[in-house]
């Protein structure tokens, strides 16, 4: 097979031994196995690439299983969002689409094969009674007194069991390996539990008893002929189980569990539960909210998959636990639009301008580059009236030597336009500014006169033909770096960011935008980048998310106010 050049990493230098030994004739078969008890988030991205990414590279497959063992905290709108997320990332699982619920009666079957050999018992503890007897990381465990129970009995109670004969918690099906192991997952881990009561996506009521994950898991791999089952480094303890487990049932094969470090991501959790309690406490509007690390909030944002696997790629696969720079991630995406995103102009806080010796019933179109480093994007006419719009933040009565925008008696050039000068500046009864005077210069379109120079230059949108819009800036969830650091449990929802979203309405956007399709992601020049939020397609204005700003606004007050 011929040498494929890619990133140096552990797994790959495995993966390459084994094909140069002819381990599994040959064979590479990963997984990606998410529980469907939630949407995805960034940290998946990074396992969702390396696995069908790995499978890609070296020809071979890689499988989509959803581990549904727990029918009370699962639904199918996680099973479809799932898989809408992992081809919106541009992989494809083909005919290689599983559930480990496909295979609950094999793994019955497996059980009475573990019972049979004398390998598992049906335990009459209770959950706390078992806490206790497996003791503790300096204490020894105890057997439990159900532990010798003869093969006949445990038979018997397990299919009852499966029939319904007993209520939840009344009895599980543990593994008999080493109440004294040093590593607690040993110590006789429950395989089966009982619950009533919920209806499952896929089965339905068929089972009334359910598999742990540590029994399921390996078994899934073995019926699916997975050859490396790439998983994160909490897993790592649970190896010699998994290993256990296939070592003591009839399997095809014994796949080769691998570990490799979590993604830890600055200002944000990727822990389910504490998402799901984002979502259920109200803090946030959804799983796809903007804010939201997952895959689809980020889809939602204005996050390109490009850019999310291009950030996969970058911070690359150790076994050692890091936190990622949030700013990795921001300027991936940074990078893809500046490359490809269509420039715009967009007035987000609109302060009126009338150019009084502009004719008033005119309307000129000027031509305006879409992208300045890419001419096959093409040009676009962008109206010039009378009245316009600029941002507010672009004028000052009076401003310091350096301020390079427009000022009181003061010259600016408008982008793509003219030269204007601010003659008068009108203000309302409270003081406050609500219109500016100005008048043009026609000889300065494309360029200044001969001896004279405008340094600066701001965006604008025609009063009468700029289109209305509600802009949404979206900013950091949480406004600490590690917030999950503390000692108590709710300490993460107490550095959320009161500032993660600011709506602005009323603002003005260039009549090109009008045509924008959700999902649309545009440059608003001298602003950020944004997106035409594809959940909000039905308001009466269009509604655009700030997916990012121009640089990173965050690194300068970061370095003037470190967390503490």
């Amino acid at each position: 097979m011929e040498t494929i050049q890619r990133p140096n990493n552990f797994i790959l230098h495995i993966i390459e031994q084994d094909l140069s030994d002819n381990k599994n004739n040959g064979r590479i078969v990963t997984r990606f196995p998410p529980e469907p008890n939630g949407y995805l988030h960034i940290g998946h991205a990074k396992s969702i690439c390396l696995n069908f990414g790995i499978a890609g590279d070296y020809q071979g497959n890689c499988n989509l299983r959803f581990d549904d063992t727990n029918p009370h905290k699962e639904n199918a709108e996680f099973v479809d969002a799932i898989q809408k997320d992992v081809q919106w990332l541009g992989f494809d699982w083909g005919d290689h689409l599983y559930f480990a619920s496909d295979y609950f009666e094999k793994l019955y079957e497996f059980a009475v094969e573990l019972i049979n050999k004398q390998k598992a018992y049906v335990c009459d503890l209770t959950a706390e009674e078992i806490r206790e007897y497996r003791g503790t990381l300096t204490q020894p465990g105890a057997n439990s007194p159900y532990r010798e129970r003869s093969i006949n009995e445990n038979l018997d109670l397990f299919k009852r069991m499966r029939n319904g004969e007993f209520a939840d918690g009344e009895r599980v099906l543990r593994a008999k390996i080493d109440i004294t192991s040093p590593n607690m997952n040993l110590r006789d881990p429950t395989l089966y539990r009982i619950r009533h009561g919920v209806i499952h996506h896929q089965t339905g009521e068929a089972w009334c008893i359910y598999p742990m994950y540590d029994y399921t898991h390996p078994i899934s791999d073995a019926l699916e002929g997975v050859t490396h089952s790439i998983c994160t480094l909490e897993f790592e303890d649970h190896r010699p189980l998994y290993d256990w487990v296939l070592d003591n049932v009839s399997v095809p094969c014994h796949p080769q569990q691998i570990e490799f470090s979590r993604l830890n991501l600055e200002y944000t959790v990727v822990s389910k539960r504490k998402l799901n309690q984002l979502v259920e406490e109200g803090h946030v509007e959804g799983w796809d909210d903007p804010r939201m690390p997952t895959i689809s909030g980020l889809r939602r944002r204005g996050y390109t998959a490009a850019a999310i696997r291009d950030f996969c790629g970058r911070i690359g696969v150790t076994k050692s636990d890091n936190v990622v720079e949030i700013g990795v991630l921001e300027n991936c995406i940074r990078e893809d639009l500046n490359a490809n995103a269509s420039r715009r102009m967009a007035v987000l806080h609109p302060l009126k301008i009338i150019i009084d010796n502009f004719p008033a019933d005119k309307v000129e179109e000027l031509d305006a580059i879409n992208h300045p480093q890419d001419p096959s994007q093409g040009i676009r006419k962008i109206p010039f009236t009378r009245e316009i719009f600029i941002d507010r933040e672009d004028f000052r009565e009076e401003a310091p030597r350096k301020y390079k925008r427009l000022v009181s008696g003061g010259e600016v050039r408008l982008r793509y336009g003219y030269v204007i000068r601010c003659d008068e500046v009108v203000k309302n009864n409270q003081g406050e500014i609500i219109e500016l005077h100005c008048s043009y210069d026609a000889s300065t379109l494309g360029a200044d006169p001969e001896g004279r120079k405008v340094k600066g230059v701001i965006h604008w949108v025609s009063a009468s033909h700029g289109v209305e819009a509600e802009i949404r800036l979206y900013d950091r969830l949480f406004n600490h770096p590690t917030p999950n650091q503390g000692a108590g449990d709710n300490d993460y929802r107490e550095r959320l960011n009161p500032d993660s979203l600011r709506t602005l309405t009323r603002c003005r956007i260039e009549p090109a935008l009008a045509d924008a399709m959700p999902g649309d992601r545009f440059q608003f020049e001298r602003v950020g980048y944004f997106c035409l939020d594809q959940a909000m397609v039905s308001t009466d204005v269009p509604v655009f998310n700030r997916i990012v700003t121009l640089r990173d606004t965050w690194a300068k007050l970061e370095k003037q106010h470190p967390a503490g």
